[in-house]
């Protein structure tokens, strides 16, 4: 936690002890802190410096904490300078790039990535700048980063960016695809599902798009790049591409509530009932559940049955007109 005002962990785990005790030595220390005394030495004379302990004036050899509102209190002041100092920085740095980019001619609205490092440090980067919101389109298929790798998106969330990600059927069918969709949904994410998708896309803050450098149908043959797509017609045309596809995307929905949950439906239920409505097999929607193809229809029947309906597509609408699915 203290590691933001520059003290490692054998620095903060002193200081913490020395805050719960009048004082100590740094034999006493050494031994609660589990540590060689020859380890712990030079944190106490890093921390002395930061001016977070001293030694005691009764001349023992021990060390005393300063007072936290005091000694840390300094500390967050001399970070919030320079993170005032960056940020002004960051504002006029701002303002060339917007001049300069004011001035850019049609080649310039797009730079092109090469390279699926490149393209990876890319894509982390526009959702560690994220400020507001993040919009994607996912097709089927990993591009350069997995759902798993992509530890932005979760920093990102938690920070209180918006995620709207609108996925294309065949995506769900792969394995772990539609638990990644459970977690994103549960840190606040909204996920739609549609038929098939042009393109596969990251759009930040409405400021930048990245998009696959090769067409649809080449990807994943040949060497990996992407375009970053700046203010201008194009960005208009990708904008209103994601519109389009979250308008007409179908909301993928995992807890039961309201009509659902009063209609006796349990998370079980819901899943399949969700996965059958985007359009995914009985084999499809048992694989991503962990059921067998038997239980999935046979919880299908269930629902018929309570609904009063002889098809799927009658579900469907049952589901509809009952609020369990939106």
């Amino acid at each position: 936690m203290l590691d933001v005002l520059g003290l490692d962990p054998v620095e903060e785990a002193a200081y913490r002890k020395l805050v719960a005790v009048p004082s100590a030595s740094p034999a006493e220390l050494a031994t609660q802190l589990d540590i060689e005394v020859g380890v712990l030495g030079p944190a106490l004379a890093a921390l002395s410096e930061k001016g977070l302990v001293a030694r005691s004036t009764a001349g023992s050899g021990e060390f005393v904490a300063s007072p936290p509102m005091v000694a840390l209190g300094s500390l967050v002041r001399e970070r919030q300078e320079d993170i005032n100092r960056a940020r002004s920085e960051l504002e006029a740095l701002t303002e060339q790039y917007r001049g300069a980019a004011a001035r850019r001619t049609v080649t310039d609205v797009i730079d092109v990535v090469t390279g699926g490092e490149a393209v990876a440090q890319r894509f982390a980067q526009l959702q560690r700048s994220a400020r507001s919101e993040v919009l994607a389109l996912i097709r089927t298929g990993v591009a350069v980063v997995s759902a798993e790798q992509n530890t932005e998106e979760d920093r990102a969330a938690e920070r209180g960016v918006s995620f709207r990600v609108v996925m294309e059927r065949a995506a769900l069918e792969q394995p772990g695809v539609y638990r990644n969709a459970e977690e994103a949904m549960s840190r606040g994410e909204q996920v739609r599902v549609t038929d098939k998708l042009p393109l596969r896309m990251i759009l930040v803050d409405r400021e930048l798009a990245l998009v696959p450098l090769a067409p649809a149908e080449e990807e994943g043959r040949g060497p990996v790049g992407a375009l970053l797509v700046h203010p201008s017609g194009l960005l208009d045309g990708l904008l209103a591409l994601f519109g389009h596809a979250w308008a007409t995307g179908r909301p993928l929905g995992t807890t039961p509530t309201g009509p659902a949950a009063r209609d006796g439906l349990d998370e079980t239920d819901l899943r399949v009932l969700t996965l059958l409505l985007s359009g995914l097999t009985d084999q499809a929607v048992g694989s991503q559940l962990g059921l067998s193809v038997r239980t999935v229809q046979r919880r299908v029947a269930t629902l018929m049955e309570a609904c009063a309906v002889h098809t799927r597509i009658q579900l469907g609408l049952q589901a509809h007109k009952r609020g369990w699915v939106s």
